[in-house]
């Protein structure tokens, strides 16, 4: 009986290794997928994208929310995706600066674009730190970012032919969203006072929405976090700030606080309170399951967030 005893438990015990063992392959091993693999490095191109291809696609986003993508280092996954996608789409004009390399080695053997590639030179802001450089924060003026739309809709299409109308449906839908939403916000950035009309932040992410909405930004850092703000940068900004009287600076979800806190302490001991505003979404999306986790829904979310700051 002890025999028996023994084998059934120990034929119970070899079931249950070799389910267990057949359950790990079925969930490691790579699924095949009719669908071409589009991996991309930001979550505002990724957005973009699925806006676009909607389900027609597998995409892989390299940065997630609240990612830097200046200060960005591939990882050994990353070059994985890469190596295994149809169509690779960053943002370019420097964004990516440490992936810069990679992606040029790339464009020699996948397909591999600047979504920004067709936006005229004209339009384009120079840094005015480097002469060579362009700032990359093209997002945040929808009339540019509806260049980026047509980029990768237009290389969706040479990809999967299929599908072209279903793109071309999906993208001129997009681009009518896009195009009220900026008439919309454009009218709520109006109601404040041109001379309150000033945007304080962390780095120098939003001088294409001042271009877009008429205002003007200051900020301690340049278009690349990867500069450091010394403290004559922040006694500069205390006193603009105090002498402008204004109510309102701004954080970024995907640059450090410590800065702006600084500010306020800095214009606090002037005897003047300033408060920080709600977070700004800059160089990378929120969360996939909010508003501000879509192109349009981070638009709105930092409108509203300007606003209610400067009009304090």
């Amino acid at each position: 009986m002890q025999f028996k005893h023994l084998t059934a438990t120990l034929s119970i015990i070899f079931i249950f290794l070799v389910a267990a063992f057949w359950f790990f392959v079925i969930n490691k091993t790579p699924k095949i997928s009719s669908k071409p693999l589009v991996v991309c490095t930001t979550t505002i191109i990724g957005d973009t994208i699925k806006q676009i291809a909607q389900g027609t696609i597998d995409l892989e986003i390299l940065m997630g929310p609240g990612v830097d993508p200046h200060l960005y280092k591939p990882i050994e996954q990353d070059v994985y995706k890469i190596s295994q996608a149809h169509i690779i789409f960053y943002n370019g004009l420097h964004l990516e600066a440490r992936m810069g390399e990679l992606f040029a080695k790339m464009a020699t053997i996948k397909k591999t674009v600047a979504v920004t590639k067709d936006i005229p030179q004209d339009f384009l802001i120079k840094s005015t730190e480097h002469a060579d450089f362009t700032d990359p924060h093209v997002w945040f003026d929808p009339r540019l970012w509806s260049y980026a739309i047509e980029t990768i809709t237009c290389v969706l299409q040479e990809n999967s032919p299929q599908h072209h109308d279903f793109y071309e449906e999906n993208k001129k839908e997009f681009l009518e969203k896009l195009n009220a939403l900026y008439f919309s916000t454009r009218a709520d950035i109006q109601r404040i006072p041109l001379k309150r009309r000033i945007l304080i932040t962390g780095h120098d992410a939003f001088s294409y929405f001042a271009q877009a909405y008429d205002c003007k930004v200051v900020s301690l850092q340049g278009i690349s976090t990867a500069s450091e703000a010394g403290t004559k940068d922040v006694q500069h900004l205390v006193h603009f700030i105090y002498k402008h009287k204004i109510p309102t600076i701004f954080v970024e979800t995907s640059v450090p606080s410590r800065n702006i806190q600084a500010l306020q302490q800095g214009v606090s001991a002037l005897g003047f309170n300033v408060c920080i505003g709600d977070e700004l979404y800059s160089d990378a999306l929120g969360s996939p399951s909010t508003e501000q986790g879509t192109y349009l829904g981070m638009l709105q979310s930092n409108v509203d967030a300007i606003v209610h700051g400067l009009l304090r």
